[in-house]
């Protein structure tokens, strides 16, 4: 069975690099440059076909990337009127840039799709009943000015304590609430004994609680709720009395499935805050703040994706806008043999009114191509290894 879910991830790859190549194609036949691939994967073509236009299609048996090539791309020929190297500076840069483009708007269809189908990162309340959990040998406290019934099932949660829910700044509604514990845990501290215990005069008037904005009913509003502090009590191996201390609010979410206009409305940010986690992930690798392992080649790639589609079909909806945003982002990247890189040439080339020397740049390129291919299937490589 998990050889299927290993198809579907190949699959996958294959589609989002047909549809960056796809971009490169559509744009330059919009521009009447002459085509003379297009080609999914790298290697020995397993599958090819010259259309009327004397175009090449093909697929080969690396899923590894993919190209479109067209004529005279790598050559300065200035006989040839049609060769990609003579044609306008800023024609060429429209093309290179054209397969990020078809990459995040990609990105943003399936952030559509995701959002008004499974949602992602905005809580709604499925259920809220903060006593229930609480049983006999707990001792719980809260501040007894907050209402038990601040939260109704069905309530949107945007922002807590005015820190605004959004993934792509690590502002989740877990990683939010322990922040906020923070001051929680400040205020305990100051009025307890040294074993933990609260003391009898504490003022839970004071005990903080939380702000949570919310839609309800199609309103937004701020709410106060209510935070529990909850204490077990027990004993160690030698007897001595620990107390184990926890917080909790009673509140039950899901994910909230956004209406199709709201989903619209929210697709395109949340498409760039996909690329700005990607990008967020490249700087935390580049300045050593990630190992190695938190990133990872084709194989990789694929295993993971199997992987995680084995354990939830509905991980598709975000794994692919996802890769998409990834694929634009890193394609931007001015790495030789990179998108990115060569509209870096293509820029210098118009500043200075003439090309850097086609075979130095050619060299570069493959050069970058060569590193970058040993790089990721060294990355494989170790993934398996260790």
């Amino acid at each position: 069975m998990y050889i299927l879910y290993i198809l579907l991830a190949i699959v996958i790859l294959l589609f989002m690099v047909l549809i960056h190549e796809f971009g490169h194609y559509c744009i330059g036949r919009m521009l009447h440059f002459k085509i003379t691939e297009f080609s999914v994967g790298f290697g020995k073509a397993i599958f090819q076909k010259t259309n009327k236009r004397g175009e090449k299609i093909s697929l080969r048996i690396f899923p590894l990337g993919g190209y479109c090539a067209f004529a005279g791309e790598d050559e300065e020929n200035v006989d040839d009127k049609e060769a990609f190297s003579n044609q306008a500076p800023w024609k060429r840069i429209l093309v290179f840039l054209a397969g990020v483009t078809f990459n995040f708007v990609t990105a943003v269809i399936f952030s559509l799709i995701l959002l008004c189908t499974l949602g992602y990162d905005i809580p709604q309340v499925t259920n809220y009943n903060p006593l229930e959990t609480h049983i006999a040998e707990e001792e719980y406290h809260y501040n007894p000015s907050a209402s038990l019934d601040a939260l109704q099932e069905g309530d949107v949660i945007f922002a807590i304590d005015g820190q605004k829910i959004d993934f792509a700044f690590g502002k989740n509604f877990n990683t939010i609430i322990q922040e906020e514990q923070a001051e929680i845990i400040s205020w305990v501290r100051e009025n307890s004994n040294e074993d933990g215990v609260l003391n009898s005069d504490a003022n839970f008037e004071e005990f903080p609680t939380m702000t949570f904005t919310i839609r309800r009913d199609g309103q937004m509003q701020d709410v106060e709720v209510a935070v529990f502090q909850i204490q077990q009590y027990g004993t160690d191996e030698d007897g001595n009395q620990i107390v184990e201390t926890a917080y909790s609010f009673g509140i039950s979410a899901k994910a909230y499935v956004h209406t199709f206009w709201e989903a619209l409305d929210r697709c395109i940010p949340f498409a760039f805050g996909l690329a700005w986690v990607v990008l967020k992930s490249l700087w935390l690798l580049l300045t050593f703040q990630l190992g190695i392992d938190a990133i990872g080649g084709p194989i990789t790639t694929i295993a993971t994706m199997a992987t995680v589609t084995q354990m939830n079909a509905g991980n598709l909806l975000l794994l692919i806008p996802l890769i998409s945003a990834n694929l634009a982002v890193f394609n931007l990247l001015p790495i030789p043999a990179l998108d990115g890189s060569h509209v870096l040439f293509t820029l210098i080339e118009w500043i200075r009114g003439k090309p850097i020397n086609r075979r130095v740049e050619n060299i570069i390129h493959f050069v970058g191509l060569a590193i970058m291919f040993g790089l990721v299937i060294l990355i494989d490589i170790l993934h398996f290894v260790l």
